[in-house]
Order: C-alpha cells, then structure tokens, then sequence
C-alpha cells in the first residue's frame, strides 16, 4: 500500500512537471514575430514569356534566274549600305545586253539612209510644185511626188522610233545584268543565310530570299499576354525583361503596341504586345527567349512594412487588393497627400482625420492598423495609411517611421522547437 501511494505520488509530479515544462515551452515559442519598418521598393508585376526580334531588318532576294556563283558574306558580318554581298551567273543577262546593243547600231546605221531618202522625196516635191506652177508637168506626177515625201517623213519616224524602243529594252537588259549582282539596301547584320553557293534561283514566281539583314542596334520584345492578364495590361506601362544568359540583369523599356488579334494555342488565347529596347553593346541576339515583367504598380524608395502586420480597415479587399489602384498615384499625388495629413486635412471621403473605412476612389491610398512596440515592450495599436501594397509588403504613407517596431505574426511551433541556434529541439516526452 505504502508502495503505491509512492508510485502513485511519484506519476502526480511527473505529470506536472511535463505539464509545467509544456506550457513553459508553448509560452516560449508561441512568441510574436517582430518586423522593422525599413526603406525598400514594392513592385507588383504580371508576367509573361516573350522572345527578341531585330527592331528593323531586311530580306535579300534575287530578281533574276540563274546560278548563286559567289557569296561575299557570312552571318554575323555587319555590312555597309551598297556593299556587294553576293553574285549570280550572269551569262544570259549579258548576251542579251549584248544583242539589244548590236540591235541598236543596226538601226542607227539605217537612220542616214533614211534621211537622204527624205532629203530626196523633198527635192522631188518642190521641182513638181514649181513644174506644176508653170503647166510643165501631170498631176500624177505632182501627186506621186508628194506621196513619197509623206512616206519618206513617216519611214524615218518610225526608224527613230524603233531606235527610242531598242534603247529601252537595251536599258532594261542592263538591269538585270545589274540584279545579277546583289547589294546590301541597308547597313546592319547579316542574322541568316537561306542559299548557298551553286544554287540554283527561279526568281520567275517570287523574289527568292538569299540573306536576311537586320540592326541589332533596337531589339523588338513580341511577348505573348493570356487573356486573363490582357485587362490588366495598357500601352505606354513599364515594362522590363530578363533573359537566360544575362544573369540579374533587366532591361527597362515601356510597352509599345498591343496587336488586336491574337493568337490561339490550344484554345489558349494569347494577344501579342510590343516593346523595344536599345542594345548597344550587343548583348541581345535574335529568338532569345525572354521573361517578361509588366509593371501594374510600383513605389520606389519609401517606408515599407510585411503585409502580415496589417489589418485593413476597407473590407472590400484584403492586403492583396491593392495591387491595382493605389500604384496609379505618382510622386505628386503622394507629396500632396502628405501635406494634407500633415495639416490634418485627412483623406477624401473622410471627415479631418477620422477613419475611412472605404475609401471613395480606389486609386487612393487606404487605412490599415498596426500593433507597433514601443521601447518599454508595451503593444499600442496605431492606425496608418497605406499605398502600394503587394502580397509581401506595403507603402507606409503616414503613421509610421523609420525603425519602428511592428508585430507581423506569431512564431507558433507544435511538438517541436528549437534551441538559440535553431536546431532541432524535442518537447520532454515528445517521444
């Protein structure tokens, strides 16, 4: 008996000691998560894929048939505006220059003798019109006179005209001895080369491409926009990318054009928007693929403080909502946002400084309220205005300052915990 109230005594103060240690150590983890009110950037973005595209470029075709005897490119060369890039066997094109020539001399050879003809038929005229004014001849005579001097006009009119058209063709001839050698319409890149030497080209349907010229100086970003995004996404929004090669790097730029007719992939419609974006250095090549950041709102250099720390008091929307509106107030909006509350003018929709609970235009920044710890450890629930709100962190616009002390959540732990360093802690009789 006496055994059993030892044992009995023994199991009672077990049990309060781990029931002791257990509350000691809920108390100990349960603990607040404390958060500091720093300067930061907030930035709330939709994404997209998208690849480059030269801004600017130009297909080099042929206009002539024949065979591609010589090219004097290779992809990747930056060529001059008149530079000889490549060369067609140019045979055919050449006699037929040479024939429309010879044609030409045959028919200037003929123009003298059709001038004396008429020099001739002139003569003849005016010796009948004089023997016709004395009665010495017949009117057949006057009369054939006159016929062959018309004729003789006419005959050398039509020679000289067929020397104007033989001329012509020899003018076209020599343009397509021309097109037989090819020349750079602009200056950039060759990007791409479509035929190569001792080809054949049949330019008798369509200009056949040789080569493909483009400055890289500008590249031109075709991102691809999902129907659910594309109400979200306006022309002139800033807009950046990054690409798989270039690190951390961004390129800033604002979108351009947003095309009216999309494209469906597997019933996914999908709208294609524009942007450009200088490259200089050339680190930006063709059908790189690019990530793409439309920026719906931002707010850069300002007070920031979690999300977590916040109860808002508009119940429209929660600390994700803010992603649309208040990110349209620029600079001077703010600064004169600023100045009303610092003469205690409060907000629109709201009486002084009173709370607002929901806020006229949504472009506006909204109210929320805060549990800041002072010096001392106490808890004082403060009520602050926000702006820009993304789902980590929000603009503090008033209320708050640099360094204050903020509860952003509860450091909450079940069953385990955790030493100073972090390490794995088991609760006593956790096993």
């Amino acid at each position: 008996m006496l055994v059993g109230s030892i044992v009995l005594v023994v199991l009672l103060l077990a049990g309060g000691w781990y029931y002791w240690q257990s509350t000691s150590e809920q108390e100990e983890t349960n603990q607040p998560l404390i958060a500091t009110v720093e300067i930061g950037d907030i930035e709330n973005t939709i994404t997209a894929a998208g690849s480059l595209q030269p801004f600017e470029f130009v297909d080099v075709g042929a206009q002539v048939n024949g065979i591609l005897e010589t090219l004097h490119v290779e992809i990747g060369d930056v060529v001059e505006q008149g530079q000889l890039l490549a060369e067609i066997d140019a045979r055919i094109q050449q006699a037929r220059v040479d024939a429309s020539r010879a044609s030409i001399e045959a028919l200037e050879a003929q123009i003298e003798a059709r001038r004396a003809a008429l020099d001739l038929a002139k003569a003849n005229a005016q010796r009948q019109e004089r023997l016709m004014a004395a009665d010495a001849t017949s009117q057949l005579d006057y009369d054939n006179a006159i016929t062959n001097l018309a004729s003789a006009q006419a005959s050398l009119v039509q020679l000289e005209k067929q020397i104007l058209q033989s001329r012509a063709s020899l003018e076209s001839d020599e343009t397509q001895l021309e097109f037989s050698r090819i020349y750079a319409p602009r200056s950039g890149t060759v990007v791409s080369i479509e035929m190569n030497e001792g080809r054949t080209i049949n330019a008798n349907q369509q200009a056949p491409t040789i080569l493909r010229i483009a400055d890289l100086d500008t590249m031109t970003v075709e991102t691809e926009i999902s129907e659910a995004d594309i109400g979200s996404i306006r022309k002139g929004m800033p807009v950046y990318f990054t690409t798989l090669g270039g690190g951390e790097r961004r390129w800033y730029s604002e979108l351009r054009q947003i095309l009216p007719t999309p494209v469906i992939e597997n019933n996914v419609v999908l709208y294609t928007g524009l942007f450009d974006v200088d490259n200089n250095d050339s680190s930006l090549l063709s059908d790189m693929t690019a990530q793409v950041y439309f920026v719906t709102s931002a707010a850069r250099n300002v007070l920031t403080v979690p999300v977590g720390a916040l109860t808002f008091s508009d119940q429209s929307g929660g600390p994700f909502s803010g992603n649309a509106g208040p990110g349209n107030m620029t600079d001077e909006m703010r600064q004169r946002m600023r100045e009303r509350m610092a003469a205690g003018g409060g907000f629109p929709g709201s009486a002084g400084g009173a709370r607002n609970t929901a806020p006229a235009n949504p472009g506006m920044p909204r109210q929320a309220t805060v549990r800041v710890i002072s010096e001392d450890g106490s808890e004082q629930v403060r009520e602050i205005t926000v702006g820009v709100t993304s789902r980590v962190a929000a603009e503090v616009v008033s209320g708050l300052k640099q360094g204050d002390k903020v509860v952003a959540g509860i450091l909450q732990t079940q069953n385990v915990g955790a030493d100073q360093n972090g390490r794995f802690r088991p609760r006593p009789g956790m096993f």
